[in-house]
């Protein structure tokens, strides 16, 4: 007991501990990886309709300049490493009637809200919103076409980054390769704002930039090399496989990428959301038993859960900490067993509608 004490102690005194632990341990009290695999299956649903949507619209569109309409698809399915070729060969323009075109258009783009509807529910539950301050069902599947069209126009610059960096190369080597890196860098930069926008657009909690800007960097840092492997892998481990082989490869590599993506997301919100919400350091053995003291970081996490489940705005939820067990009664009434408190941590924040964007 003495060693983890000192460990405890160790995490607590130097940030770069306690917070990465704080962060691991809301990851596990918010069940993220379920999350995850919710948004991945989301995902995969709604994945197939925008990127068929998207083929079949710029084929449509520059249907007279075959060799301008090749390089966008290519540019942009390059940001799908692992199904971008197969639609690309596959799928073409539009034909039918304008109703039939028009239906199918919106058929597509309700499937396609599932993945947001998704992330609203994650992003609220990572960022301790209540349940009566989240959007209805007609306003969270307005900022769901709000999120898509963040993503539509985050794609339509990659695409025109891609594009720039394929022209370079019929200019020499050494100017090829600046243009990549520089293209690179802007794509980490670019995908670190939609990060951001995202999460104050689906989470209705003010989340202040200087505190996201940080995890944000990182998380499209990780998102550029997941999309780096996705490459290799389409390269090296599809590439001469046998007809059955690489069907089952793509499915199932489509599924390992969009869980890798989901992960990513919802990491970089879980990290935010530690930074943003203040929930280190956390004790060492707190979610392994109760037979301990609570850090200040675990009475505002534990308080947070709490009032997240608030259904109503004049729901009024109390969180009280008795004292640990086999703990002595002449204590000083440390962090462990404060006296009975409201919803949140001394400014009202967990218990009561945060203020949205």
């Amino acid at each position: 007991m003495g060693v983890l004490a000192r460990i405890d102690g160790y995490q607590r005194r130097h940030r770069w501990a306690g917070f990465s632990l704080a962060v691991a341990y809301k990851f596990f009290d918010d069940q993220a990886a379920y999350l995850t695999a919710l948004l991945t299956y989301y995902g995969f649903l709604s994945l197939f309709p925008l990127l068929l949507f998207l083929v079949a619209l710029l084929g449509s569109m520059l249907s007279g300049n075959p060799h301008l309409q090749q390089a966008l698809l290519d540019s942009a399915l390059s940001e799908f490493p692992v199904i971008g070729d197969q639609l690309g060969h596959n799928i073409h323009s539009f034909h039918g009637s304008g109703i039939a075109i028009g239906v199918g258009i919106a058929a597509s783009l309700y499937g396609a809200l599932g993945i947001a509807q998704a992330a609203q529910l994650a992003l609220n539950k990572i960022f301790a919103v209540p349940r009566h301050a989240r959007p209805d069902p007609l306003r969270s599947r307005l900022k769901g076409l709000k999120f898509l069209s963040l993503l539509a126009l985050g794609l339509c610059v990659t695409t025109a980054l891609s594009a720039g960096e394929s022209a370079a190369s019929v200019f020499g080597a050494r100017l090829a390769v600046g243009v990549r890196v520089a293209a690179a860098a802007t794509a980490v930069v670019l995908n670190a704002c939609l990060l951001m926008l995202s999460y104050r657009i689906l989470a209705r909690r003010r989340l202040p930039v200087r505190l996201m800007y940080a995890p944000a960097l990182a998380g499209a840092c990780a998102w550029q090399v997941l999309q780096w492997g996705g490459s290799y892998y389409v390269g090296h481990v599809l590439r001469g496989a046998t007809a059955t082989y690489g069907f089952f490869g793509i499915v199932l590599g489509l599924i390992a990428w969009l869980y890798l993506g989901a992960l990513v997301y919802l990491g970089t919100a879980e990290i935010c959301a530690v930074r943003c919400l203040r929930l280190w350091p956390r004790s060492l053995l707190s979610p392994f038993t109760d037979r301990v003291h609570l850090s200040s970081g675990d009475l505002r996490a534990y308080r947070s859960y709490a009032a997240t489940q608030s259904f109503k705005g004049f729901e009024k939820i109390t969180v009280h900490f008795d004292r640990p067990p086999h703990q002595p009664a002449d204590g000083d009434g440390g962090e462990g067993h404060p006296p009975a408190e409201g919803d949140g941590d001394g400014d009202g924040r967990e218990g009561h509608p945060p203020g949205g964007t």
